[in-house]
């Protein structure tokens, strides 16, 4: 199963902001929406950059509350890791295990078209399981 099969599932829609954008109000968005990220993009969609819970904490830590007041492209993570609508579950797995982050955009055409967290993977995965596991029973039972 891909990535698209996620997507499908939970949805495109996609939260984001200018590097402009002060990090109190990113701090506002992510509880008001409920997510763990926002992409921060520039004029053309194209992803500049993304802002974690995790980046937040750490900006708080170094800087203290005048942190909140800080454009968050100063405080953004800027090498983000993407992946295609076509890369596996695993693959995606693999990607946030090994590179400790919770969130991927995915990206056509150098656009994002989606964001994944580590919850709608797993989500997904248990939702594999589960149904394997109910056509192995019907398999056993008509046997």
């Amino acid at each position: 199963m891909t990535v698209a099969a996620i997507l499908s599932g939970k949805g495109r829609d996609i939260i984001s902001e200018k590097a402009s954008t002060p990090l109190s109000r990113i701090c506002e968005v992510l509880a008001e929406k409920g997510i763990g990220a926002i992409l921060i993009t520039d004029g053309s969609g194209h992803i500049e950059g993304i802002i974690s819970e995790r980046d937040i904490v750490k900006a708080v830590a170094r800087q203290g509350s005048k942190a909140l007041n800080f454009p968050v492209g100063d405080v953004m993570t800027r090498s983000v890791v993407t992946c295609s609508e076509d890369a596996t579950i695993n693959e995606i797995m693999n990607k946030m295990s090994q590179g400790r982050f919770r969130h991927v955009p995915v990206v056509t055409d150098e656009k994002a078209v989606g964001v994944i967290s580590i919850g709608d993977v797993v989500k997904f995965r248990i939702a594999q399981v589960e149904q394997e596991a109910e056509h192995m029973r019907s398999y056993i039972t008509t046997a």
